[in-house]
């Protein structure tokens, strides 16, 4: 007997260590304000440094350039976000700064940061792997009730940007998902993508099949939770994942589709439609418009996307490209060029033809980036196929990015817009019509 409980206390000590080592380490930040390399140049400038924070207290300071992280250097914006995102809490991190034209070589040990806390709501940090083989941080927020609830699945954008809500976070992307979370009172999950957050992997490396792969291990977990009405679940698309909401939905028979920044086109057409708004806010000409879009743009796209290059390839192929193209030798706003070619290859818009639950469009009329049009077009097809219960919401002034503005080319040209809760309580309300509760907030 003494022997079998021996045996027992190591088993149980074996899986809770297996337990722990498959845990995802815990993410820092470097307590900071860093400036990416610019224009080329390698290397990362500390700007302001706070004041007891490790890289303070290891002997850096500001006006140092970091060269290397971890044999990772940074000589590009694409590897500096890499490295930042890649930063992980008490583990040793081995920095090479550049001061005076003197290496300094430093081992630093981050903090990590806090968890979320929202008052009456339990906040559970899981993970899951998907079928690629990357373990990906979840966060699941559920009112402090028991039984089986209704929920909401967030499905975030393009870019690599956390869907935290930690302490200290601020912005309005930040402020949607809070609201979200806090005022839906329904329990909500969202998905760190690769390389994002406490999720392994590198998010500028991380294509569109990747992506799509951490979703759907997610929802799927998602669905087996005790607490949540399987039955009874929304999916919420902001920006890129407004257009994966339909395909999501239609895959695990999700109730409900919330498609907030849209677009449903091919990709191809879409960023020419976007060249061409660029162009008329840089005050060209129609005449102008047609010959650059015919001269530069549409071979520019057609090369990455039809033909499947790099951008640095085509315009290896034709020099005159050079000037008309602002992304890197192979990404696209921070993502690889093969993220952009698989979506090309993949008909988004056809899963708007299969969709039978309630679907809500939200799209700002100041929002440059997704135009009208696809909005309606979407609408087209779900009245030409029978669909019965969608909406589509024109929100006055709003913008891709969930700011008010005058019009879409202050937008463009980065001027302070204003935040509007009344853009996150529509979603909310939509969220809690669609499976049958009433509304909380006033939109």
């Amino acid at each position: 007997m003494k022997y079998c409980s021996l045996f027992i206390a190591l088993l149980l000590l074996s899986i809770s260590s297996s337990i722990q080592a498959q845990q995802l380490g815990r993410r820092s930040s470097w307590e900071a304000k860093i400036q990416a390399p610019q224009a080329g140049q390698p290397g990362a400038k500390i700007l302001e440094i706070e004041d007891n924070s490790p890289l303070a207290k290891a002997g850096f300071s500001v006006n140092d350039i970091i060269i290397e992280v971890n044999g990772i250097a940074s000589n590009s914006d694409e590897k500096w976000t890499e490295i930042s995102y890649d930063l992980r809490a008490n583990t040793p991190t081995q920095i090479k700064a550049v001061r005076n034209q003197k290496l300094i070589e430093k081992e630093v040990t981050f903090n990590p940061l806090e968890q979320e806390i929202h008052k009456n709501l339990d906040t559970y940090y899981e993970e899951v792997t998907s079928n690629h083989g990357i373990t990906q941080r979840i966060i699941i927020t559920k009112p402090k009730k028991s039984g089986k609830q209704p929920a909401v699945v967030l499905i975030g954008g393009l870019s690599c940007s956390s869907i935290e809500t930690y302490p200290g976070r601020k912005g309005n992307w930040v402020q949607t998902i809070k609201d979200l979370v806090e005022k839906s009172g329904m329990v909500v999950m969202r998905i760190e993508k690769p390389g994002v957050g406490d999720s392994e992997g590198d998010c500028s490396e991380s294509d569109f099949e990747t992506d799509l792969a951490g979703y759907r291990a997610a929802i799927e977990n998602f669905k087996t939770k005790p607490y949540v009405d399987s039955s009874k679940i929304v999916v919420y698309g902001s920006s890129m994942g407004s257009a994966l909401a339909p395909l999501l939905a239609n895959e695990f028979d999700l109730a409900g589709v919330i498609s907030d920044g849209t677009f449903f086109r091919t990709w191809f057409e879409h960023m020419l439609a976007i060249e061409r708004r660029i162009l008329q806010f840089k005050g060209n000409s129609e005449s102008e418009i047609v010959e650059k879009m015919n001269k530069y743009y549409f071979p520019l796209y057609y090369g990455m996307l039809i033909q499947k290059k790099t951008y640095q390839e085509v315009v290896d192929e034709q020099p005159a490209l050079a000037n008309y193209n602002y992304h890197s030798a192979a990404h696209m706003y921070g993502r690889p060029v093969s993220y952009y070619q698989q979506l090309q290859d993949f008909n988004l818009a056809g899963q708007w033809e299969k969709v039978k639950v309630p679907v809500r469009i939200l799209r700002g009329t100041n929002d440059w980036i997704m135009s009208s049009f696809d909005n309606q077009m979407i609408i087209n097809v779900l009245k030409r196929n029978g669909h019965k219960d969608h909406i589509l919401h024109e929100y006055p002034g709003l913008d891709h990015w969930n700011t008010i503005h005058e019009n879409p080319k202050n937008s463009f040209e980065g001027k302070h817009g204003k935040w509007d809760e009344g853009t996150i309580n529509l979603i909310v309300n939509w969220a809690r019509e669609i499976v049958g509760l009433a509304p909380t907030v006033s939109p």
